[in-house]
């Protein structure tokens, strides 16, 4: 594999190693919502909802849907949808040996 294809992979993981950034996609993964809607449902800073859901959409994974004054964010295609379920079947399997792994700080 070429360093930059693994370099890009690193990257994309970083995406979802950020607690904020995985419970914006989690709420935004059944429906579209605006930045108002996502600090409510997060009881988030308004900033910090906006800095992250920024990088979200500049790395791809989400999508911005102006309409009027509101932008609605949602889930960039169903891949996106996918992988995210796809984490909760296999945590499913292994969460416990995750949250006991002595190697990974949270």
């Amino acid at each position: 594999m070429l360093k930059t294809n693994l370099d890009t992979k690193v990257k994309f993981l970083h995406g979802f190693a950020n607690k904020t950034r995985i419970q914006i996609l989690d709420c935004i993964k059944q429906q579209e919502k605006t930045v108002s809607q996502i600090v409510e449902e997060l009881s988030g800073n308004q900033s910090n909802i906006s800095q992250h859901l920024s990088c979200l959409k500049e790395c791809g994974l989400i999508k911005g849907r102006q309409e009027g004054k509101y932008t609605y964010y949602s889930l960039r295609n169903q891949q996106v949808l996918d992988l995210l379920s796809m984490f909760d079947t296999i945590l499913e399997d292994i969460g416990e040996n995750i949250a006991n792994c002595e190697h990974h700080m949270e």
